[in-house]
């Protein structure tokens, strides 16, 4: 009887530990997935940032090279040029970093896919035109809505072995490239524009001497 006893309250404190290691752990799980959510807020957040400063430094350039600082006096433009270039110091001052993590194939993936921009940035200066095209296609490619133009295929099998935080940054750097290729073209046909219409008044004002 005495044994039973004994035998009864070693067993009960058994379930008691039991029960209470399940609960603890059961805590600490809770815990970790909160911290899990956290965390990748805080990588959001980051890549937030990293994206706010490429913008930034995109706009900044983009007024240095526009078309109205082309017409403005040579004391202005020195003046905001000091202007944009503090900015863009000043902007160049945030550090931020998110580490994206890759399996071998995926790093190899990556490293393709930017050597095959790289090639075709490398052409801008040979033939802006067919460079232009080519990144349309690249872009296309990075792209879940329906094409408008040609889609290069090998590109698309190459960016989807990435990662998907690389896909993304993929695509962003093509729209800043095609972008940046849309305001060199605005800004030469202004040029062109303001070279034929400044020939035209010579022509005309020769032609008013004459009659």
């Amino acid at each position: 009887m005495a044994q039973a006893k004994i035998n009864a309250k070693a067993n009960e404190g058994r379930f008691c530990r039991s029960s209470s290691m399940a609960d603890r752990s059961s805590r600490l799980l809770e815990s970790l997935d909160q911290l899990e959510l956290r965390v990748e807020a805080l990588r959001e957040a980051a890549t937030a940032v990293e994206q706010e400063k490429e913008i930034l430094l995109e706009m900044i350039h983009s007024i240095q090279n526009s078309q109205d600082m082309r017409q403005i006096s040579d004391g202005e433009r020195e003046e905001l040029n000091l202007t944009a270039n503090r900015l863009m110091g000043r902007t160049l001052t945030v550090e931020v970093s998110v580490e994206t993590i890759r399996n071998p194939q995926q790093q190899e993936s990556l490293k393709h896919a930017t050597r095959i921009i790289d090639e075709v940035v490398s052409k801008f200066l040979d033939d802006l035109g067919n460079a232009k095209s080519h990144l349309m296609s690249l872009y296309s490619a990075c792209s879940s809505e329906v094409p408008h133009g040609p889609v290069d295929q090998k590109f698309q099998s190459i960016v989807i072995g990435c990662a998907l935080e690389d896909q993304k940054k993929i695509k962003r750097r093509l729209e800043t490239l095609l972008r940046n290729i849309e305001n060199s073209d605005k800004a030469i046909k202004l040029l062109e524009h303001s070279k034929g219409a400044g020939s035209k008044t010579l022509q005309q004002n020769a032609e008013s001497r004459f009659n």
